[in-house]
């Protein structure tokens, strides 16, 4: 059984093997990742990107990377906003259905490809839980990113109120799974909702990131915690 496909069990990848697992996942799923986002999310992802560009908060001309930027929809929202996004990922597979027309460059985020204090921004959209290791992610923002530069990152998160985590918990635990095994590949639509395990309480997080540099960094959950958003200034 592939790497992948472990993740039909109960039990989350480590280490390298995660890494292994995520490239490959979503080297499956690009071709039906944007229509399946739509579905399974009915469009609140759209409104989740346009409110994390509006929290970028830069100006227009402000160069930004978009990490684990999959098929583009960031880039594509960036770029009406006047800004100029570089996409980058580990996936060939996603890099290759981006279709933002933006520069593209297959690659580790967490050892990226740029000098220190080059960017203007850098945005990264529902992919935290993906990396190995987010301390170290986290320090890399605060080496591209300029002094005063902007970072805005989105991911899935955990309902506060009770009744809305055990709706959240049958929708994406039980649900999905079988839209995805329609529509597309059944194993890392199990993984998606699992994933969210890999990610630290907002506090643990906000305190990496003051420590990597971005000392006002604010966490806010939205659409009653379905979504997470954290901002920062480089100081």
């Amino acid at each position: 059984m592939s790497t992948a496909r472990s993740w039909d069990t109960d039990q989350l990848p480590e280490g390298e093997e995660k890494v292994a697992a995520v490239r490959d996942m979503f080297d499956a799923i690009a071709p039906k990742y944007d229509r399946l986002n739509r579905i399974i999310s009915f469009r609140l992802d759209v409104r989740w990107r346009k409110r994390a560009v509006r929290d970028l908060a830069l100006p227009s001309g402000s160069t930004v990377l978009d990490l684990a930027s999959g098929t583009g929809d960031l880039c594509i929202d960036l770029t009406k906003a006047g800004m100029r996004p570089i996409s980058m990922d580990l996936s060939f597979g996603m890099l290759s259905a981006d279709r933002s027309g933006s520069p593209r460059v297959q690659t580790d985020i967490l050892r990226l490809p740029v000098p220190s204090a080059s960017v203007d921004g850098v945005m990264c959209g529902f992919a935290l839980r993906n990396l190995l290791d987010l301390p170290t992610f986290f320090t890399e923002l605060g080496r591209v990113v300029k002094p005063g530069g902007r970072i805005a990152l989105l991911d899935v998160s955990v309902p506060k109120n009770g009744l809305v985590r055990w709706g959240n918990g049958i929708y994406f635990g039980k649900i999905v799974p079988k839209i995805g095994a329609a529509l597309s590949d059944g194993p890392a639509y199990a993984y998606l909702p699992k994933s969210v395990a890999y990610l630290p309480e907002p506090a643990v997080m906000l305190e990496a990131l003051a420590a990597a540099g971005f000392d006002d960094a604010t966490h806010e959950q939205l659409s009653g915690g379905l979504t997470q958003l954290m901002v920062g200034t480089r100081s």
